[in-house]
């Protein structure tokens, strides 16, 4: 059941002004809280790799090259507050619509704070993959740098991220991330903190189905990798909010695909796109 705050026309006597205004305030506060918060998040990323710099550099950094001390808490700590930086910017249409629903509904800001915990939560989850992979990396040899199947893997991962951008499955993850107001209405649930965890959590799931590929290239460049990390979220941002959107994600696509071949045909690309340059002498003369 949901109940609707009264209008103008049906003589509660507010002025109309007066729900502008209250939607202004809540468009307002929702944006200057969400930007603050991956602002935050930002800034507390780029200070841990002023002491993770390992962390920066990717399949460039195995075995006792990479950090052995890192809990998988810490880890996953890391990889939340990351996800925060780079997602909350492109999520936060969703988050305006599900605010305004609510509001029209006369309820506060607890559903969609749920929502935000389930969106976050699936992206947390999804965090135990690049755990697995960053606890390979360090149980490596080091003479895997010299070997020549890792920048091979290198390579098909990032060639794999920019073919993924050719699917149907993203076209269609990509439309539901478009179109926040259809999936608020879509995915209401019943309303309440409980339905709108749900709801977050649904959406979560569709924005890993659209972005997963591409967050795949941070393991072979770098989980900290700053650089790579402010691209894919502008991709990100930009795929999900502009008009030309599909030539975005196809002209994304095919860098990444050329990308991944050079690594293949030309190993000695990985410490330079990895960020790990004491990688390179060893790469050397192969």
């Amino acid at each position: 059941m949901t109940t609707s705050l009264p209008t103008p026309e049906a003589g509660g006597g507010t002025p109309a002004w007066t729900y502008r205004a209250v939607t202004h305030r809540v468009v307002i506060t929702t944006v200057v809280w969400l930007l603050g918060l991956a602002a935050v998040a930002w800034f507390l990323t780029v200070r841990q790799v002023e002491s993770m710099g390992d962390m920066s550099s990717g399949i460039g950094q195995v075995g006792s090259l990479a950090r052995n001390d890192m809990e998988p808490l810490v880890f996953v700590g890391m990889w939340v507050g990351m996800m925060v930086a780079m997602m909350f910017p492109t999520v936060m249409p969703l988050v305006l619509a599900h605010r305004l629903v609510l509001q029209k509904r006369g309820e506060g800001v607890v559903p969609t704070a749920a929502m935000v915990a389930g969106y976050i939560g699936v992206w947390a989850v999804i965090g135990l993959l690049p755990l697995g992979a960053f606890l390979w990396f360090r149980d490596l040899s080091t003479d895997a740098i010299d070997s020549w199947w890792l920048p091979a893997l290198a390579g098909v991962v990032i060639v794999v991220a920019g073919a993924y951008q050719f699917t149907a499955w993203k076209a269609r993850c990509l439309r539901v991330c478009q179109t926040p107001f259809t999936f608020v209405i879509s995915h209401d649930f019943g309303g309440g903190a409980r339905s709108a965890l749900r709801s977050g959590v649904a959406n979560g799931a569709w924005c890993v189905g659209c972005c997963w590929a591409l967050m795949s290239v941070l393991v072979v460049v770098g989980l900290m990798n700053l650089v790579w990390m402010a691209g894919l979220a502008l991709i990100f941002l930009l795929e999900k909010h502009t008009a030309r959107r599909g030539l975005l994600t196809r002209v994304v696509g095919t860098g990444l695909i050329v990308l991944g071949l050079a690594i293949v045909a030309f190993p000695d690309l990985l410490p330079v796109i990895s960020g790990a340059p004491d990688a390179a002498p060893s790469m050397e003369g192969r």
